[in-house]
């Protein structure tokens, strides 16, 4: 099994495409239009540079996936408080590689000064994400909150569950 590493200038046209992926085929993500690479450059600059981490996970030379902590909100008050993403390329999920993310994400993020994470997962009902509600349950995150049709995508209406976990205890479930 691979080790989660941070991210490289060479992974970036890799993350695009997986979360391509998510962004055209899924409500996993709000976005619309997938993000190119250079969106991604910045995106990534903007997280190490406010001292988080980025990762990925490679298997043969090829990106299996990504996740990162980013800010929770804009607002210096937010600024121990953060958000994780997780995503697998389709075709190596169910293998643990969002386990070792996260795990990784949370120790690397807890040793940066973050106090709090929380996960917003997307919930449209029968395309919703339990898969990553119970990965997220699997590192403590408690359900805190649902916020009803914020989310309008493949034309239908979609609820976020709101989830969230205090960083000063271990990561490994």
């Amino acid at each position: 099994m691979t080790t989660p590493r941070p991210l490289s200038e060479s992974d970036l046209p890799a993350v695009a495409s997986i979360y391509a992926h998510y962004v055209e085929k899924s409500v996993a993500t709000f976005d619309e239009t997938p993000p190119g690479v250079e969106d991604w450059r910045a995106k990534a600059a903007a997280i190490t540079g406010a001292g988080l981490p980025f990762l990925v996970t490679e298997e043969d030379g090829e990106v299996t996936g990504f996740a990162y902590a980013g800010p929770f909100r804009p607002k210096p008050a937010y600024r121990h408080t953060a958000e994780d993403t997780v995503y697998l390329a389709p075709g190596a999920t169910g293998r643990g590689l969002g386990r070792l993310l996260l795990g990784e994400l949370i120790e690397r993020a807890a040793r940066a000064g973050t106090r709090q994470m929380v996960a917003v997962v997307a919930d449209g009902g029968d395309s919703g994400n339990p898969a990553s509600l119970r990965l997220h349950a699997a590192f403590g995150f408690e359900q805190v909150g649902r916020l009803r049709s914020v989310g309008f995508k493949h034309g239908r209406w979609i609820d976020t569950i709101l989830l969230q976990r205090a960083l000063d205890a271990p990561a490994t479930p």
